[in-house]
């Protein structure tokens, strides 16, 4: 049978997920980074056929116990993952849908970031060539894949910015090279712990994976569960074990969709 962990810092054994315990687990999983490997543009990243098919599988074996955490829209999830919808969590939290036939609601405390910081954030950016900016709404991300070396500059002009508008509500976290501006009011780990208060997740044992600083508030809430949180590239806090790649996600995944240990 194949493992569905990683592996562990020296000394650790978080143990393996056995294949009676799909109908006691809530898996919650990143997407971009975690199930898809990053490209040059959000637009452009590659989904496997065969991803779909096993997370239908997977939702099957956990009774539909199985949602999307992302920092996407889930516009954005649903588009990429069509004909599957899943219960999802959007933009790290702002929208959260329980129920796959229904409509995104907004999360408590989420509202749309100031035209001015957008109008602000975009004046910024000419400064920086190969930068862009996504729009989503509850949140802006800043990609600076293609300027690189310009990152350190671009992190104090950011933080800058954010002193400058003097609002504490608004804060910056650092995915894989970009950075999100997002109220705190909502967070990934407020999300997982919304979807465990609704069926089919109440009652049962959070599992996460994720790859990035955005998702360190769902590592901390699932733990705090008693649950079991896995980071993906690198161990990060509050993580039992590490995925060396999203392609080894994928093989957990189909691991479990199998009923593998």
């Amino acid at each position: 049978m194949r493992t569905l962990f990683a592996g562990t810092g020296a000394g650790e054994s978080p143990g393996a997920i056995r294949p009676d315990d799909a109908a006691r687990v809530a898996v919650f999983l990143d997407v971009d980074g975690t199930l898809l490997d990053l490209a040059e543009r959000p637009d452009v990243v590659v989904v496997p056929a065969e991803l779909i098919v096993d997370l239908v599988a997977a939702r099957n074996r956990a009774d539909g116990a199985l949602a999307l955490v992302s920092g996407r829209p889930v516009a954005e999830l649903d588009r990429l993952f069509t004909p599957l919808r899943l219960p999802a969590a959007g933009v790290h939290g702002a929208e959260l849908r329980f129920d796959p036939e229904d409509t995104p609601s907004a999360a408590v405390g989420a509202g749309p970031l100031p035209a001015a910081l957008w109008a602000a954030l975009r004046d910024v950016l000419r400064d920086f060539p190969g930068t862009f900016v996504e729009n989503k709404r509850y949140s802006f991300a800043i990609h600076y894949r293609q300027a690189r070396p310009h990152e350190d500059a671009l992190r104090a002009r950011l933080a800058g910015l954010l002193q400058s508008l003097d609002d504490p509500r608004i804060t910056m976290l650092q995915a894989h090279c970009a950075f999100e501006l997002k109220p705190r009011a909502f967070d990934k780990g407020r999300a997982i712990q919304a979807l465990l208060s609704h069926p089919p997740f109440a009652g049962r044992r959070p599992v996460f994976i994720g790859d990035d600083d955005t998702d360190e508030a769902g590592f901390a809430v699932v733990t705090a569960a008693g649950g079991l949180a896995y980071s993906v590239g690198r161990r990060r806090p509050h993580t039992a074990a590490t995925f060396a790649n999203p392609a080894a996600v994928r093989a957990w995944l189909a691991a479990f969709a199998e009923g593998g240990e």
